[in-house]
């Protein structure tokens, strides 16, 4: 087994601010583990802060060799940012004596000494749109958590156990939603967030911080069918006769029902992802939620929709937006054809499922054309449009 030969330097570095008074830092080269967030760090700012004498004529005063002076106090003060960097220094340079499986070793007790809450924001700051505000929530109920077991708002990696995180997992079966005080957190929600916390143990193990997949062994919260809202082909037809103040938004949501794309794949679609080939045109991208590869037919009335060809790299819908704005000309959009159930933006998605369904298609094909890993997440829609069918059943009445 080999010696580690080097190890890092710390060096101790003064920075001016706008007050006049400098603060003091630790320079690591090359970079170390900060044992709070689990990341990564060339500094360690140290709350230490002093003041360089000035000149009559406002300057600050140097020696010789060109440094600032400092009265007595601040002088001692930088002694003991030095008698810091020494101890900084001595801890590090231990790792000399070590085999680079030891150091390794001793790397990975130092992450594990980082802030799971501290790493789960950060990976929910790298998220965006929905999936963004979602990672968010779960985040506010993990903090909750936390508070209520450790008593406060942060855990060690190395703290958490098996037992914690089935603790995490009945908290957000019967804990009350952050809308609503006197609600409770809808299942499906608490399945969605507990699915958040197992990605980040995931990450967490597979970078190190987690000395066990904890990830592993927690089972997920099963999901409850629900009823999938989508619209009729006579609604549909309402809504291109409709205005909307968001033409983008219009365009999209049509574009969404005649071939079943998620928003988040429409956002990003640009127009050399659009292949035509004897007059037939398909789509060849990757889908955002999955990162798998998908090539999907668009019918001719699709293509309408995306309007005239652009620059390669330009967005098909640019400027196409997940916004409250959006999600309210969405809203006004469907109150003008007359539509007053609650419809969001994915249920064209579900809109297109039901409706091939309906028309014969078969449940592998539509399977596939939605990109579902498992038959059973598209059986879904089958159920729906069984229910569907009957609620219509139902209506006709003559006693």
């Amino acid at each position: 087994m080999s010696k580690k030969k080097s190890s890092t330097k710390v060096t101790l570095r003064f920075r001016m601010l706008d007050t006049g008074k400098e603060t003091l830092y630790l320079d690591f080269y090359p970079s170390v583990v900060n044992i709070e967030t689990g990341k990564e760090t060339r500094r360690e700012y140290l709350g230490i802060y002093v003041f360089p004498l000035k000149s009559r004529k406002g300057g600050f005063q140097t020696d010789k060799d060109g440094k600032y002076k400092y009265n007595q106090t601040d002088t001692e003060t930088i002694r003991l940012a030095e008698i810091i960097r020494n101890n900084r220094q001595n801890i590090l340079d231990k790792a000399n004596i070590y085999t680079d499986t030891e150091a390794e070793i001793l790397k990975s007790k130092e992450r594990s000494k980082g802030d799971f809450i501290q790493y789960f924001k950060q990976l929910a700051e790298e998220k965006k749109l929905s999936n963004h505000d979602s990672w968010i929530s779960a985040l506010k109920h993990l903090k909750i958590y936390t508070k209520k077991t450790d008593k406060k708002e942060t855990i060690r990696f190395c703290d958490i156990t098996l037992q914690w995180c089935e603790g995490f997992k009945n908290y957000l079966l019967t804990t009350k939603s952050n809308r609503s005080d006197k609600e409770q957190l809808a299942n499906n929600t608490a399945a969605t967030y507990f699915i958040k916390f197992k990605v980040a143990l995931k990450s967490a193990y597979k970078y190190g911080y987690l000395p066990k997949d904890l990830n592993a062994d927690l089972k997920s919260i099963k999901e409850l069918e629900t009823r999938r809202e989508f619209l009729t082909l006579d609604e549909l037809r309402s809504l291109v006769d409709a205005p909307c103040n968001n033409p983008i938004l219009k365009r999209a949501a049509l574009f969404s029902a005649l071939t079943g794309l998620r928003h988040s794949d429409i956002r990003k679609m640009k127009w050399n992802e659009i292949k035509e080939a004897d007059g037939k045109y398909t789509l060849q991208y990757t889908i955002q939620k999955t990162s798998k590869y998908q090539e999907l037919p668009i019918s001719e009335q699709a293509m309408q929709l995306c309007g005239e060809r652009q620059e390669p790299d330009s967005l098909v819908f640019d400027g196409l937006q997940y916004s409250a704005y959006a999600n309210k000309a969405l809203a006004q959009w469907l109150g003008v054809a007359g539509i007053t159930r609650e419809i969001t933006f994915h249920c064209f998605r579900h809109t297109f499922a039901t409706l091939q369904l309906a028309s014969g298609t078969q449940i592998t094909t539509i399977q596939k054309m939605l990109g579902h890993n498992k038959i059973e997440t598209t059986m879904v829609y089958a159920k729906t449009l069984e229910e569907a069918k009957r609620e219509a059943a139902d209506k006709i009445k003559i006693f």
